[in-house]
């Protein structure tokens, strides 16, 4: 292993010392604790399930046990302490989490090995550490058959580390903790607005039958219309191209897969690339477009309005074109929300792989305002998903800074 990473910061030039984690601080793991033992209050209790929820911002349900259970256990392995680092060893292994303080908690005897701090080292240096190219290689080279199913104390106490100065490290700790800061912000607001174009989604458009939504502008009162999707619009299919035709460059296309995990509601922007074929279709803009096949109901009972003219628009999509008195993209946030997705949702129809047609779509009942009100409707939710886009991609971005830096401020294996 290099003993020296490719970026440092300002000021530092020694060389990392090279050890094992095992000479450089106690490790631990916990007395054992029996399913029967958990409780629904108490002490929380941390597996690695609850470490894989941290690092990747998500809930878990929690398990804890009784106060007295951990008096008892702690006065044979000890306490947790802030700064000690928990690390998975069953389950997705190798994954690390800082103690934030001293408020009681226990662990999963084997599932999460444990190393005292002791103010030997900064926390948030060994555990980036962790997440660092250099430790998953390692990590790699002492698997089985490609997997590790168990990740145990011999080989945590025996895994390479190099070391810079405390001091160093407190440099790149506060580093990487200001850079998963900022990803966790941005990933946060990504988040909240999601949800809040979810509950706008409920309350600007008419919910259980009725004709008027539960938020308006100011100045509109008339009752929404309700026709059937086949009287507002005429309907085509695209033609042809599949993943296999995909290429670097070429002619932009939009295939149905990726209207559920890549589009919003309104497509301006397409990644995606095939060379033309003869009887292509390409859009003209302002077309809405309804997968015609995918893995579930609830996947493909959604639509997208296309508001860039000359995109390749493959053969398992349903294409739509609205009537002047509809906004295409009023049009698509209508499908995909409420009374008419749930419907979509249950003509799909197949087994391993579901089908829409044109004509479950021109069955669904539409409910819509004025042309006026439906563009003021779009206005705040073209808001929320260009806010979306943005701290996504802020995020994506962050995260990429992150795994560069990884790779760089730590030595890799020479």
């Amino acid at each position: 292993m290099a003993d020296t990473p490719k970026i440092r910061f300002k000021g530092f030039t020694d060389a990392w010392e090279q050890r094992k984690l095992g000479e450089i601080t106690e490790l631990k793991s916990a007395s054992r604790v029996h399913r029967e033992e958990w409780t629904t209050e108490g002490i929380p209790f941390y597996r690695s399930s609850d470490v894989m929820a941290a690092i990747n911002g998500t809930e878990n349900d929690k398990a804890f046990i009784s106060e007295e259970l951990y008096e008892r256990l702690s006065s044979v392995s000890g306490k947790l302490e802030e700064g000690d680092i928990l690390v998975t060893g069953g389950g997705s292994v190798g994954n690390p989490y800082i103690v934030p303080d001293n408020a009681p908690l226990y662990t999963k005897d084997a599932d999460l090995l444990w190393i005292k701090n002791q103010g030997r080292f900064n926390p948030y240096f060994i555990y980036e550490f962790f997440l660092s190219p250099s430790f998953r290689s390692y990590l790699g080279s002492i698997s089985h058959v490609g997997t590790i199913a168990h990740y145990t104390i011999t080989q945590l106490s025996e895994t390479p580390i190099s070391l810079p100065s405390v001091e160093e490290q407190e440099k790149i700790g506060s580093y990487f903790k200001n850079l998963d800061y900022l990803i966790t912000l941005h990933q946060r607001k990504c988040d909240e607005t999601k949800e809040l174009k979810k509950y706008m989604m409920q309350k600007m458009f008419p919910r259980n039958g009725k004709k008027n939504p539960e938020i308006r502008f100011a100045g509109f009162t008339d009752a929404w219309e309700q026709r059937k999707a086949g009287d507002i619009a005429e309907y085509s299919k695209g033609n042809g191209y599949s993943k296999s035709d995909l290429t670097e460059s070429g002619t932009p296309i939009i295939l149905y897969g990726r209207l559920y995990t890549k589009y919003q509601f309104v497509i301006n922007e397409v990644d995606t690339f095939a060379v033309p074929k003869e009887g292509a279709v390409y859009s003209e803009g302002n077309e809405v477009i309804v997968p015609a096949s995918g893995e579930t109901a609830e996947d493909i009972a959604r639509a997208s309005a296309v508001e860039k003219p000359g995109v390749l628009l493959g053969g398992d999509l349903n294409i739509l074109h609205p009537f002047d008195f509809i906004n295409p993209l009023f049009l698509a946030l209508a499908i995909s929300n409420g009374e008419p997705q749930k419907e979509l949702a249950k003509r799909a129809q197949g087994k391993s792989v579901v089908h829409i047609h044109n004509s479950d779509i021109q069955e669904l009942c539409i409910s819509y305002p004025t042309r006026t009100e439906q563009d003021k409707i779009i206005a705040v939710f073209r808001n929320l998903d260009n806010l979306i886009t943005l701290h996504q991609r802020k995020c994506d971005e962050l995260k990429d800074i992150k795994r560069f830096m990884l790779q760089n401020m730590f030595p890799q294996k020479g």
